[in-house]
């Protein structure tokens, strides 16, 4: 092995940090039409309790002089752009970045139907290198897909670039689960359940493994506040949500 390849982690997996993206890009592929629907059985449903969490301390205006732009990035199925908008009662305009186009396809489609349809837009790119200009946007969201990201460090300075003084970061995202006894529960049924069921109800349960295995990789919330600090955001806080199975991290740009 060349000792000069910059290296990641693909789940438990040791990778060439270029090949990341493509085995990432290839997960989404297979398991964006049931993706939802999976996040649902995983998670009891909790998960939208989390994300309406999201947006209740996005907080989105209702009205006003001045246009409201949240990018959610990684949001290709539009669920959580979907939520900012209703608090918004259409105020708000929400543009869906991804870089998998077959999540896009799905957000496109189910937007058709949202009662604000014309405030969202799906746009193709990559969260290390955004198309957007700066000092854009009053907030960035990001549900689920941080920690699939190969360069976490350039996706938080590119969210800082484009997010105007004053715009808030908003990132949910899997934790460590922090309660005796519930941890050995939990680490239990996302190890013996969860690839099963995504190879039942998404027929992959290889995409599923690596994301489980990618939920235990990922930093601790602890760890990953010094990271949103480092790329320049203030007052950096995280909540823990359902002893700790996920965190709500919040910060500003000041």
């Amino acid at each position: 092995m060349d000792n000069n390849i910059e290296m990641s982690n693909f789940g438990h997996k040791k990778i060439a940090l270029k090949d990341k993206q493509t085995l990432v890009n290839k997960v989404f592929d297979n398991v964006a039409a049931r993706y939802d629907l999976m996040n649902d059985l995983m998670s009891f449903g909790i998960h939208r309790l989390w994300k309406d969490a999201l947006v209740a301390r996005l907080a989105p205006p209702k009205n006003g002089s001045l246009p409201y732009r949240v990018l959610d990035m990684a949001g290709g199925t539009g669920d959580i752009a979907k939520r900012i908008i209703n608090a918004s009662y259409g105020y708000a305009d929400v543009i869906v970045a991804d870089i998998n186009e077959q999540m896009l396809q799905v957000g496109r489609e189910r937007a058709k139907n949202w009662l604000y349809p014309d405030k969202v837009k799906f746009v193709q790119a990559n969260a290390e290198q955004l198309p957007f200009e700066d000092n854009y946007f009053n907030g960035y969201t990001i549900s689920f897909g941080i920690r699939n990201v190969p360069k976490i460090d350039k996706a938080l300075e590119q969210a800082y670039r484009v997010l105007k003084r004053g715009g808030r970061l908003l990132i949910l995202e899997f934790s460590n689960v922090d309660i005796k006894g519930f941890d050995k529960l939990y680490q239990l049924f996302t190890n013996k359940v969860i690839p099963p069921l995504g190879g039942l109800v998404a027929n992959d349960s290889a995409s599923y493994k690596y994301l489980v295995e990618s939920i235990e990789q990922f930093p601790s919330a602890k760890e990953f506040s010094a990271m949103i600090e480092n790329a320049g955001f203030k007052r950096v806080t995280h909540t823990a949500l359902s002893g700790n199975i996920a965190a709500l991290h919040s910060a500003w740009k000041i």
